[in-house]
């Protein structure tokens, strides 16, 4: 019997996460898009503009940008992340509860829990993006995860200690891994780092915003 292939099947990716980065990595590729842009508010009064690529176009640039991480970027994994971390863990995942607006991913692996943040329209079928700041901003993100009463509770808690800020981001992805329903799933993801460290017990903690998670069988 011949071998089997494995495929991903893509959850989330964030086309404004991976054009910003392509851009920078190709500045011909925002010469492009500034004229297809251009092109689509002429013709179609800007409805096209903001639309998603189509499935192919989509793929291609998100690997191209994740390529470019692996050779030269700052690319660590989830117990070392660097400005960008990749991994393959078994997370549980969805619109977080208490604010459905936040797409959130939560799991751990042997040394470190990890939490994952942003925009639920980034996940593929979901609806448009709406107004306000960007849920992969780690304000944005850590007030979806205070919307919990029990993580608001923890944060306030610890608020004026020193470094509290800090303590309480932490704390709040730890709490809002537990507040996360099951069944995990086997998922791999490429994300922006935007806060790590260890707690007051040692378990150390990284919060992020991913590029792409995708179901790994």
């Amino acid at each position: 019997m011949g071998s089997t292939l494995s495929f991903q099947y893509y959850l989330y990716v964030s086309d404004s996460k991976v054009d910003m980065l392509l851009a920078q990595m190709d500045p011909a590729f925002t010469r492009k898009r500034t004229t297809e842009v251009s092109v689509n508010l002429k013709l179609f009064g800007g409805k096209q503009s903001s639309e998603a690529p189509a499935g192919g176009e989509r793929t291609a640039k998100l690997q191209r940008v994740v390529r470019y991480l692996e050779d030269h970027g700052d690319l660590g994994t989830v117990d070392e992340p660097g400005q960008f971390f990749w991994g393959l863990l078994p997370m549980s995942w969805g619109p977080f509860p208490a604010e459905p607006t936040l797409a959130y991913f939560g799991g751990r692996s042997g040394r470190t829990v990890v939490g994952l943040g942003g925009s639920g329209h980034h996940i593929l079928g979901g609806g448009p993006a709406p107004g306000g700041v960007p849920r992969s901003v780690l304000p944005s993100l850590l007030a979806g995860l205070r919307s919990d009463p029990d993580i608001g509770a923890l944060t306030e808690a610890i608020k004026h200690e020193d470094d509290g800020a800090h303590k309480g981001a932490l704390a709040a992805v730890r709490r809002a891994n537990e507040a996360m329903p099951g069944p995990d799933q086997n998922l791999e993801f490429v994300a922006k780092r935007l806060l790590s460290g260890p707690t007051g017990d040692g378990v150390n903690v990284v919060l992020g915003t991913p590029l792409y998670v995708a179901q790994v069988d």
